[in-house]
């Protein structure tokens, strides 16, 4: 049922209809999978597990500190599997997936704390593999960046849907806080059996996306030290920059919880009131940039749009801080400004990068380089609250990192713009007189 199979009736309409269906049903395919698959992850959040403490550390920092660790994990892993990864394995690989995380909230429930702690660990780490897997159906097309802007949006949304859904679970389902996780998961699980298998029709890129786009194949060991060696500056830029954006995105998703009691917010739809205009908003904005037909000139957009998201956060940050909008305001408007940000880095950056440079390979690669050190410096971040700044509060915390991410990811980034602005040009040169720079 879940092996690709081009021959079958949705994949030959799919193959012959127009983009304009075929954005459709594909953008809708890929936000209903990973809208289920992101539940697996983040309903625990919607939970506090007030008064619970392990080792003079708040018993859920604990849980978010093994879960992170696991997810970072999974990410170095990635940098091999996910770059290797066939697409006849996709399905079958995030079903597994999917059931070890799903699995290892039933053992969460059942095993006392502090002792069920490991099986955050264990539920991280099968789930940090699947957003590459998942990735592989959409990325190398002509409408790639409406499909990405879809998957991006899908987790913006499930944000605030998974914590929705868990907080009403708690409270009117009077669910415990510990067996919460897995009974959303078994919520979220039979939709997602359905939603996949429709993922699955999607045929391969076209002749003629390949040629927009360039041939996305599997690397190996020496095409992904090559393809390291040969943007390495640009690399270092922009890894920094989303390590930031990690961190940042971690805390706001993992504590929002705590900030919005802080806040006096305890209504469990705040969670997707504030989450769904930014996911509207970010599907709009990423998705216009396909009328960019040149690559480098996207790639350039794309930094821009980045740098204009960083200076949202900070301005945000500084009206709140002063009192001059209200908190659900401020939320709203340093979430777009972050996901502005963070999104790019989930599948259109790289896909314009590759595609700018003409560079056979595909984006799970660096994508997973870069999510790797995110979610490094995300648990770095973590653990120095933790054991550095206990006494400051999530929101304190929360303000601070707001202007920190905005300043240094907004240095960062356009570095990063500069040195591939001045990259195409040498690059050009280069390719004109001995052929591409490789």
């Amino acid at each position: 049922m879940f092996i690709q199979e081009n021959n079958s009736a949705i994949s030959r309409w799919l193959s012959r209809t127009n983009q304009v269906w075929f954005t459709l049903y594909a953008s809708v395919a890929v936000f209903l999978v990973y809208t289920c698959i992101y539940s697996f992850r983040k309903t625990f959040t919607a939970a506090t597990f007030s008064g619970q403490e392990f080792a003079g550390v708040s018993y859920k920092s604990w849980l978010v500190i093994a879960q992170v660790v696991g997810y970072a994990l999974s990410k170095f892993i990635g940098i091999k599997v996910i770059a290797e990864l066939k697409s006849t394995s996709r399905a079958t690989g995030i079903l597994l997936m999917s059931g070890l995380a799903v699995a290892s909230w039933f053992f969460f429930a059942i095993t006392p704390a502090p002792y069920n702690i490991i099986f955050l660990f264990t539920n991280g780490m099968p789930l940090g593999l699947i957003w590459g897997m998942v990735l592989g159906y959409l990325e190398g097309r002509r409408v790639t960046e409406v499909l990405g802007a879809g998957l991006s949006v899908s987790f913006i949304f499930s944000a605030g849907l998974c914590k929705t859904v868990g907080a009403y679970l708690l409270r009117d389902w009077h669910v415990s806080e510990v067996w919460m996780p897995f009974t959303a998961g078994l919520v979220f699980g039979v939709p997602l059996l359905f939603f996949l298998f429709f993922l699955n029709q999607l045929p391969p890129p076209s002749a003629l996306d390949e040629q927009l786009r360039t041939k996305r194949q599997p690397m190996n060991a020496q095409d992904r030290l090559l393809f390291t060696q040969t943007f390495l500056p640009g690399i270092i830029l922009f890894v920094a920059a989303y390590m930031l954006f990690t961190l940042f995105r971690d805390v706001r998703d993992n504590f929002s919880a705590e900030v919005w009691g802080t806040l006096g917010y305890r209504d469990p739809a705040i969670f997707t009131r504030t989450e769904a205009p930014i996911a509207i908003l970010t599907l709009i904005i990423m998705g216009s940039l396909i009328v960019i037909k040149n690559n480098h000139t996207a790639l350039v957009a794309i930094h821009l749009i980045i740098i204009a998201g960083m200076v949202l956060l900070g301005g945000a940050t500084f009206l709140f801080d002063h009192q001059l909008i209200s908190a659900p305001v401020w939320m709203t408007l340093i979430g777009l400004g972050l996901y502005l940000g963070y999104v790019p880095f989930n599948s259109i950056f790289f896909d314009r990068l590759i595609a700018a440079f003409q560079y056979a390979g595909t984006i799970g690669f660096i994508m997973y380089v870069a999510d790797s050190f995110g979610y490094l410096g995300s648990v770095s971040v973590l653990f120095y609250k933790e054991f550095g700044l206990a006494e400051l509060s999530w929101l304190q915390f929360f303000i601070q990192s707001g202007y920190a991410v905005s300043i240094i990811g907004t240095v960062l980034i356009f570095c990063s713009m500069i040195y591939f602005i001045q990259k195409k040009k040498t690059w050009t040169v280069s390719a004109s007189t001995n052929g591409p720079c490789m």
